[in-house]
């Protein structure tokens, strides 16, 4: 079984037992959280598609950690005008582990 979420304006593939990274939730580490943005939920044989939830429909999820993705470099560059410039960002991330899926 599984269900397709919306956490952060981006969807997941939630499935139970497994982890997904989302962006940075405001949650302490080990917090039980729900999700109620639930799209679809499969079970293999049938599949509800919410328009544009699933009514009744959530995901029950405990946070697992709190931390930074890789670093990602910027470079920008103009050619002839000696224009560079170098910038990393690190994006902060929340891993999720799913508990269950409630239809």
């Amino acid at each position: 079984m599984y269900a397709i979420i919306r956490v952060g304006n981006r969807q997941y593939r939630a499935e139970v037992d497994k982890f997904i990274d989302v962006d940075r939730l405001p949650n302490e580490t080990g917090a039980e959280i729900t999700i109620d943005d639930v799209l679809l939920v499969s079970d293999g044989e049938e599949v509800a598609i919410g328009q544009p939830n699933v009514e009744g429909a959530s995901v029950s999820a405990t946070v697992e950690e709190q931390f930074r993705g890789e670093k990602l470099i910027v470079y920008k560059y103009r050619q002839r005008t000696t224009y560079r410039r170098k910038k990393g960002h690190r994006q902060y991330h929340t891993r999720l582990r799913i508990n269950a899926i409630n239809v």
